[in-house]
Formats: C-alpha cells, structure tokens, sequence
C-alpha cells in the first residue's frame, strides 16, 4: 500500500502562487525532489495542477520525463470531462472512497503537487499521510499560501533536511483539520 504524500514548492514566506518566478533549479534539492517522483506509483491532481503541469511535460524529453510522463495521474475535477491526456484518468464517484481504493492499489507513493483545495480535501478526509512543504530562501510576497482560506491544518514534523542551497524540505504528518 502506497502513501500519500502532498509535495509543495514555496518560497520562504510561503508563496505558492502562478507566478513562480523565485523558482530556483538545479540545486541540491533536485535529486530529492526527483527521488519523490520515483517512488511514486501514481499522482493525483486536481484540475488546476493537471492543467498546468499537463503542457509543460507533455512536451519534455528525457529520461526523468519519461519517468513523470509515464506515471499514471488521477485527476479530481468536478469541470472536466474523459478522456484526458498524459496518461490521465478523471477521478469519478466518491472522492475518498476513490482514493483509498488507489492507496490500496499502488504499491509507489500517491503523489499530490500543490497545497489548494483538492490538498486540503485529501487532508481533511484523512487520506494524506505526509505533506512535504519545500521552503526556498527568497521572500516573495504573493497572496497565494498553503491550504489558505480552506482551514487550519494541525501537523507533527516528522522530518527535515536543509540542503546546500538553502532550500529546506519539512515533512510533516497531518493531525486534524479545523475548518
């Protein structure tokens, strides 16, 4: 049985927002992040994440890519409609019911990028096992934040690491959620 784990880019004021310009690749936390994905046995996403990501890598080569396109996604939407693209099938019927089916079903990790609504559903029914915050040393002041305006999420850190570029990953196990 996978887990699943919700894995978020921010920067140090925990901006998440479309306007990732303070984005840093190629530091040291490229490889851990690139070890996320493969012990993924599948992804799920909600629709604005797939229809973001789904452009961007639909047209990427390599090895890596290959890896991340040939994943099986499952996306949460209430607006979309099948069949969709990059090895995507749309999440239908009783989300939780769905995703537990899933956790059961993979023996990789459930991977779930961004911290929005569909994150905090999955908080929130309990299904999360782990939430990877990704903290970059740049304050960038975009209104977007994890899970905001969703709720308060209580979390117990289980792990954390700072790499070389001072990017720090903080993992954390979700306790309960107040709305």
């Amino acid at each position: 049985m996978g887990r699943s784990i919700v894995t978020v880019q921010m920067s140090a004021d925990a901006s998440i927002g479309p306007s990732i310009g303070w984005y840093e690749p190629d530091g040291a936390h490229e490889a851990a992040g690139e070890d996320e994905v493969r012990l993924a046995g599948a992804m799920l996403l909600g629709r604005k994440t797939y229809e973001a990501l789904a452009p961007i890598w639909t047209k990427t080569t390599g090895d890596f890519a290959d890896r991340v396109n040939g994943i099986p996604k499952y996306v949460a939407s209430t607006s979309l409609t099948g069949p969709l693209d990059w090895n995507a099938t749309l999440i239908e019927g009783d989300l939780a019911e769905r995703v537990r089916h899933l956790k059961a079903e993979h023996q990789g990790d459930l991977l779930t990028y961004g911290c929005g609504k569909f994150a905090f559903a999955l908080v929130a029914a309990g299904l999360v096992d782990e939430v990877h915050f990704w903290l970059h040393p740049v304050v960038w002041s975009e209104a977007d934040r994890p899970f905001h305006g969703l709720g308060r999420v209580r979390m117990r850190l289980k792990d954390s690491r700072v790499f070389g570029n001072g990017v720090v990953r903080q993992n954390y196990e979700p306790l309960s959620v107040e709305r």
